[in-house]
């Protein structure tokens, strides 16, 4: 057997157990949790969450940050959260089982936006991706890449520093395809400092605790007038109401 094999038998041991892969998709949202957080997200004892934790930090897919008496983990960085959204899209379409209006709210909001690490996701990232490539701004034929023009409307009308995006090893532009919507979002540098801008303008904010976005009316406005997103553009199809049957159209935000 190859080294190379040994080390991707070990990587696929990692997340064969469930209770680990659960640990690592949570870790997808980009912040820092606890262990007793983890524990509680996975429905394990806290020494049992703290060997798995163990298990994943050894094998270099989170790392350790402590704060005080307190130990908080995170996903390694932006590439382990590809690599997870990655393995998704090869699943099956996700159908989550409604068993009640709010499983069927968490499952709508977490689809129309949501953070994958630190960029936008869902059908919002889309959106954004789509509404950038058809004014020439993001190139997704030729490389996936930033065209000049996409850079100065980044830092331009936009108003990333462009020094934010110097200062780091990541492409500027990554593909990432997501799992809700099978198709590519922005990732990589231009991806992150994008919402990053986004959240400081409160064009979008966070739902809850979780990972799931909504675009606020300040951002609706905004998305139109800088790339032509209409509001309904970002809108799912009702969902079915779980004693009725019949399409529930409340807006899930």
């Amino acid at each position: 057997m190859s080294s190379r094999g040994a080390d991707l038998a070990g990587l696929a041991a990692l997340l064969a157990d469930r209770t680990r892969a659960d640990m690592c998709l949570a870790l997808v949202d980009g912040r820092a949790w606890t262990a007793g957080e983890l524990a509680r997200h996975t429905g394990v004892a806290a020494s049992t969450a703290t060997e798995h934790l163990n298990r994943l930090l050894d094998g270099g897919l989170l790392v350790e940050r402590r704060q005080g008496r307190h130990r908080y983990v995170q996903l390694a960085g932006p590439h382990v959260a590809e690599l997870l959204e990655s393995m998704v899209t090869h699943l099956d379409p996700p159908r989550p089982v409604v068993t009640s209006l709010r499983t069927a709210t968490v499952a709508a909001v977490l689809a129309r936006g949501r953070t994958c690490y630190d960029h936008l996701a869902g059908r919002l990232g889309v959106a954004i991706a789509d509404a950038m490539t058809a004014r020439d701004l993001l190139d997704q034929d030729g490389g996936f890449a930033l065209t000049e023009a996409g850079l100065a409307w980044l830092t331009g009308p936009l108003g990333v520093q462009p020094t934010s995006l110097r200062a780091t090893r990541r492409p500027l532009a990554r593909p990432c395809l997501d799992w809700t919507e099978r198709r590519t979002h922005l990732g990589g540098a231009a991806g992150a400092q994008l919402c990053r801008r986004l959240h400081e303008l409160d064009w979008i904010a966070r739902v809850g605790t979780g990972r799931a976005i909504r675009v606020t009316a300040k951002g609706e406005s905004g998305l139109h007038t800088l790339l032509g997103i209409e509001p309904a553009a970002l809108e799912l199809a009702p969902t079915p109401h779980p004693a009725t049957g019949e399409a529930d159209r409340q807006p899930a935000k």
